[in-house]
């Protein structure tokens, strides 16, 4: 669960909030009057490389080895 925290309350113990964070790995939602404005939290790389997330979107393929033209493609 994400700990709520004001923005003069972060900035003023913006770097005890960045240990929290990486220490436990929570977020911090910081507020604006009340209202949530920002989420603090620890960066995940990704690593899906990106022909990965293309990985099955071609369904069915009539012709795989005739030319393609850039007029024949479809967007779904």
């Amino acid at each position: 669960m994400s700990q709520r925290v004001s923005k003069s309350k972060f900035k003023a113990q913006a770097l005890e909030f960045f240990r929290l964070i990486e220490s436990s790995g929570e977020s911090v939602v910081i507020t604006d009057h009340g209202v949530p404005k920002f989420e603090v939290r620890t960066f995940l790389l990704q690593t899906k490389k990106p022909l990965d997330v293309q990985y099955g979107s071609v369904l069915h393929f009539d012709y795989p080895t005739n030319p393609v033209a850039e007029n024949d493609w479809e967007i779904a």
